[in-house]
Parts: C-alpha cells; sequence; structure tokens
C-alpha cells in the first residue's frame, strides 16, 4: 500500500478504479477551462456576440444540469457503467460538432453535449471517492485536484496551438477528444457496477425538508455561479479590455488554476486539523477580497497577484462544503446528483447574465456583478457556521 492510499484509506482492490476516476476528473478538468480558453477564437472566428458567447456557456451548463439529474436516476435502469459511458460520450460529441461550425443552434446544441458528459462525471466521480475512501475530505479535495490540473494544463495546450505557426485552436480540442476516448476505455474496464442497482434506502424526499441541506445547497449555488462565470469569461475579459495581451490573457486562466490546485491539497491538509466551517468562512473572505482586487487593479502584478490569492481562496469550497453534508447524503446518486443539479442552476444563469451585462455595459461591467454571487455565498457560509458550530468543533 502506497502513502497515497495510506492517506485515503482506501482497499488494495480498489486502487485501480481511484486511479481510473481520478484520471477522468482530470480531464473534465481539462475541457472545463478549454472552453474558457478557445472561447475568444471562436467568438472572434464564427463573430459570436457576448450575448451568444454567454448562451453557449449557459448551454454547456444546462446540459451539466440535465445529466446531474439523469446520472442520479439511470444507473437504476441501465447501470452505472452503461449509463456513464452513454452519457459521457457527449463530451467527445460536442466538441467534434464545435469545430466542426459556427452554426448558432449547432454551437449550442454541442455545448449542452460536453455539459451532458462533464455533469455525468461530477456525479459518478464524487460518489465513487466516497464510497471507496475512508478518508472521504482528503479524497474529494483530491479529486478536484485531479481536476484543477486538467484545468491548469489546458490552457496551456491552447496557448501552444494559438501562438506557434499561426491560430490551430482546433488542435487543442483534438487533443481532449482523443484523452477522452481514453477516458472511455479505462472506465469500460474498471470494476464500476454494469448491472442496474436496486433503489436506495433512505433517500426519499425527506432530505428536502432538511434546512442544512438547502444551506449547503446554496453554497454551493453561489459558487459555481461565480466558478462558472469567472472561468468562462476570464481570458474574454482581460483581452477584449486591453488589459493583457491575447496570449498574456490565456495564462490567466492557468495562473488561477496553479493555486486552485496548490489550495485543494491544502485544504485536503487543513480539514482535519480545523473546524471546516470556519475554514470556508476563510476562504469565502479571501474569494471576495481577492476578486475586487483582480476587476479594480490596472497593475499586472497586482493582476496576477489576484488571480493567484482568488484561486486559492476558491480551492477548497466546493469539496469542504459536500464533505459536510450528512455522509448518507454523500453516499446517494439521488441527493448528490439533486444537490449539485440544484446548485448548477446557477452555473446555467450566471454566466449569460454577465454576458448581457457586457453587451450593453462592457465586459468590465459584466464581470463585475459577479461579487453580488460571492457576497451571498459568504453570507451562508457564515450562517452554516453559526448553525453548525456545536455539532462540527474538533
Amino acid at each position: 500500500m502506497g502513502p497515497l492510499s495510506n492517506m485515503l484509506k482506501v482497499r488494495k482492490n480498489d486502487l485501480p478504479l481511484l486511479y481510473t476516476v481520478y484520471f477522468s476528473f482530470f480531464t473534465s478538468g481539462m475541457m472545463s477551462t478549454l472552453i474558457g480558453s478557445l472561447l475568444p477564437y471562436m467568438k472572434s472566428e464564427y463573430e459570436l456576440s457576448y450575448v451568444l458567447g454567454g448562451a453557449v456557456l449557459s448551454a454547456h451548463q444546462i446540459g451539466n444540469f440535465t445529466a446531474l439529474i439523469l446520472a442520479g436516476f439511470l444507473p437504476y435502469l441501465l447501470g452505472r457503467k452503461k449509463s456513464t459511458l452513454v452519457l459521457s460520450s457527449g463530451i467527445i460529441i460536442g466538441f467534434t460538432m464545435m469545430t466542426l461550425t459556427g452554426n448558432p443552434l449547432t454551437l449550442i446544441i454541442s455545448f449542452v453535449l460536453t455539459g451532458v458528459g462533464r455533469g455525468t462525471r461530477s456525479n459518478i466521480t464524487n460518489v465513487l471517492i466516497s464510497e471507496i475512501t475512508e478518508n472521504k475530505t482528503a479524497g474529494l479535495n483530491l479529486l478536484h485536484g485531479s481536476f484543477a490540473i486538467g484545468a491548469f494544463l489546458a490552457p496551456l495546450v491552447a496557448l501552444l496551438t494559438t501562438s506557434i505557426r499561426g491560430v490551430h485552436w482546433r488542435l487543442a480540442a483534438n487533443l481532449l477528444i482523443v484523452l477522452e476516448l481514453f477516458v472511455l476505455l479505462a472506465i469500460g474496464r474498471s470494476t464500476i457496477s454494469n448491472t442496474p442497482t436496486r433503489r436506495e434506502k433512505g433517500t426519499r424526499p425527506d432530505f428536502l425538508t432538511d434546512s442544512s441541506y438547502w444551506i449547503n445547497t446554496g453554497i454551493l449555488f453561489f459558487y459555481l455561479c461565480t466558478e462558472a462565470s469567472v472561468i468562462g469569461w476570464l481570458v474574454t475579459y482581460f483581452r477584449d479590455t486591453g488589459r493583457l495581451s491575447a496570449s498574456l490573457s490565456l495564462t490567466t486562466s492557468t495562473a488561477l488554476w496553479v493555486f486552485i490546485l496548490i489550495g485543494r491539497i491544502f485544504c485536503a491538509f487543513l480539514s482535519t486539523r480545523m473546524n471546516k466551517n470556519i475554514l470556508l468562512v476563510i476562504l469565502g473572505s479571501l474569494q471576495l477580497l481577492f476578486f475586487l482586487l483582480m476587476i479594480g487593479t490596472r497593475s499586472i502584478v497586482l493582476t496576477y497577484i489576484s488571480l493567484f490569492g482568488f484561486g486559492l481562496a476558491m480551492s477548497g469550497t466546493y469539496p469542504t462544503t459536500l464533505s459536510t453534508m450528512d455522509p448518507r447524503y454523500n453516499a446517494s446518486t439521488i441527493v448528490t446528483g439533486t444537490t449539485i443539479a440544484t446548485a448548477s442552476v446557477g452555473a446555467i444563469t450566471m454566466p449569460i447574465i454577465v454576458g448581457s451585462v457586457a453587451e450593453k455595459a462592457g465586459i468590465g461591467s459584466g464581470l463585475a456583478t459577479i461579487s453580488i454571487t460571492i457576497v451571498t455565498m459568504l453570507v451562508l457560509m457564515v450562517v452554516k457556521l453559526l448553525r453548525e458550530r456545536p455539532a462540527t468543533e474538533g
């Protein structure tokens, strides 16, 4: 047993599945930032407006939302493996379509399909890690750390394919398609159940009357508002405002995800040593501080410092919030799917709101609207801390 398996307390037989899950989420991370990195080039080549740019980002999240609902129930009909393979193929189909045509309807459909694949992966990987690891908080933080590694690398791939010997953004998309084919092969050979499972007991809609469930879901809702909008619009924001060159604008996404990766590893360490609700309030406060600095400064140095700080602050919010939920909820595909699907409504609506404001008042004003979602998330974190402090200390 290696250090990773010892830290996560994973059985030896489950190690191949653990690596498959992490690789799968790694490629999902690549896809998430590659969309934002390639959007300026699609926007230019296909002559997309800010509104249509926001619409395709929201379409991605609509697909994500749809898949999270399907992934919560389809395993009972097809089995986990078959349902995961079928829905995950949306990433390959969607990226292939978006490289072939700039037709608005086709683009929207292609982004929906990529969201279907992403949502499926998000649901099944979070559930599997909760099942096969005893140290769930560390397991979830490292899972989202693997996502962050992929998200960090994708803009560098986009930079290489758009700055050396011309703009060839389709090469980056094709590389992702190849990696996704390997993911499907790995899932197909894994030990994920291939037979329909029985409906879970104890997962009736009782959780819908649990106020703590809705506070946690609300935190995730406003966090995803922020994450989807920042990741989707960040490169376009710096490029269109002229604050950074086209090549430097692509590095902003990498800079953000470097510190999201570092932060998730650090939060996995901190989660066993301090009150997780206090950790969430600290992370939320830092998000607000560094986001305001990022949109308020004209200094390139301060821009990158704010990106680093914002990425570090974003890092542990999602996995730490999930880990503080009732263990019965984390082990249920129905509850996990409902939670992430509900939270994903924020990721659906916010990118197009940013795009709509940008179309009328400029991309600077559009991005500034994200501060509202960060403030609301922070308020819910404080409420969660005050409500749950007696039960979570130590």
